[in-house]
């Protein structure tokens, strides 16, 4: 272990990245990049009802197939994102985007669930380059504007997630679902050629071999408490909220609301809130600690969740705007215990932020991943109720285990 930590810690010494300007262009190319990257996971959540009558899969079937997305993405960025340290970045990021364009145009030719879901691992797996492409913006800035950079970049991957439900779910339901796969791996292959025309190479910054780099991800877990219980907060957290956007298209699909994709596609506008929160939480997580943030972040998203059990005893046309409000709220918890988090991690080992935030990214999707399986089935067994208890409970087992921590050490 002493040796991986000795490699880790004496890089290669010579300069990240070719001498290049961070034009205005270039990043917000990138931004483009990891907006489209992170989108590929989540175009098939508002489709779900159209999608299980279609290809003739029941909803505990299709339920897997965010699933598989999901944990895809959580394996490539344990087994694929420590690579951008010890090969070109570019040739990664490039390598990856073809997959992504043959993964989601073979999810979009699938001729059954299977293939599907065998798509869906791909796609999940080569949109790890939205992981690869946040770091490539911090190596291109100067010191000065990295800041800046970075959060261009970090602000055009959230929009890619808050507009991939509503734009799927709008071209579904007026061109079909398969119409949404294909025209983004046409995206994504434009996106290619611009990135193979804008990006500069990168030298290594490390000489460790791929089992070290791997390795010494497990020494950062077995060493930080703080790290660990991140992760498994943010992971809870993570399970709630795919819970509730692995079920609601197929919810909405049904009685009572016997609504759209559209509908639960423009369900994603909600995410516009959690953007409008990410600078007022690291605002709190500096002046106040970001231990605080991780409570009120947890606590908002266990009540919001659990507001939604009170449908039932709404009128008919509120129940909507009630699940409007809880969604807005739990998003709001969710991206506001997220920065905090971050804030945490980056701050155990400045010269292990990559790995370290890796680690926590690998929590949160084997989270959602957790919550897309466990949402199906409470669907299908208990009904909407069942989901509603499954994320309330997820959530407010992160908010236990952010009140047991103290100084988030």
């Amino acid at each position: 272990m002493s040796s991986i930590q000795d490699a880790h810690e004496n890089p290669v010494a010579m300069p990240a990245v070719r001498e290049t300007g961070l034009s205005q262009p270039l990043i917000l190319l990138l931004a483009a990049g990891a907006g489209l990257a992170a989108a590929s996971l989540y175009y098939s959540q508002p489709m779900l009802g159209i999608l299980g009558a279609d290809i003739q899969a029941d909803d505990r079937a299709v339920g897997w197939v965010p699933t598989m997305t999901q944990l895809g993405y959580a394996f490539g960025i344990l087994l694929l994102a420590p690579l951008g340290d010890r090969f070109d970045r570019r040739r990664i990021i490039l390598a990856k985007a073809s997959v992504l364009a043959a993964g989601l145009l073979a999810a979009g030719l699938a001729p059954s669930i299977g293939a599907l879901l065998g798509a869906s691992l791909v796609l999940g797996l080569s949109a790890t380059m939205a992981q690869d492409i946040v770091p490539a913006a911090a190596a291109l800035a100067p010191a000065e504007h990295r800041g800046r950079a970075v959060g261009t970049v970090m602000t055009g991957l959230l929009l890619g997630i808050l507009l991939s439900r509503v734009v799927s779910g709008a071209v579904a339901e007026h061109f079909g679902w398969r119409a949404v796969f294909v025209a983004a791996a046409a995206s994504i292959a434009l996106l290619a050629v611009a990135l193979w025309r804008g990006l500069p190479r990168f030298t290594p910054t490390t000489d460790l071999r791929y089992g070290e780099l791997l390795a010494s991800l497990a020494v950062l877990w077995t060493r930080h408490a703080a790290l660990r219980r991140a992760a498994l907060a943010q992971g809870l957290l993570s399970l709630g909220f795919s819970a509730f956007w692995s079920t609601l298209a197929v919810m909405l699909h049904g009685a009572p609301f016997h609504l759209g994709a559209a509908t639960a596609g423009a369900f994603g506008l909600a995410g516009a809130a959690g953007a409008l929160v990410a600078p007022v939480a690291g605002r709190i997580a500096d002046s106040r600690g970001p231990e605080l943030m991780t409570r009120l972040g947890a606590g908002l998203a266990a009540v919001s969740f659990a507001v939604m059990a009170l449908s039932p005893w709404v009128p008919e046309g509120g129940r909507l705007w009630l699940l409007v409000a809880s969604a807005v709220g739990f998003d709001l918890g969710v991206q506001a215990s997220l920065i905090a988090h971050q804030t945490i991690v980056y701050g155990i080992d400045p010269a292990a932020r990559s790995r370290l935030n890796a680690v926590l990214m690998v929590g949160m999707f084997i989270g959602m991943a957790a919550g897309a399986t466990l949402g199906s089935h409470a669907l299908a067994i208990w009904g909407w109720n069942g989901v509603v208890a499954v994320a309330t409970a997820a959530s407010a087992g992160a908010l236990v285990l952010r009140l047991a921590t103290r100084n988030g050490r």
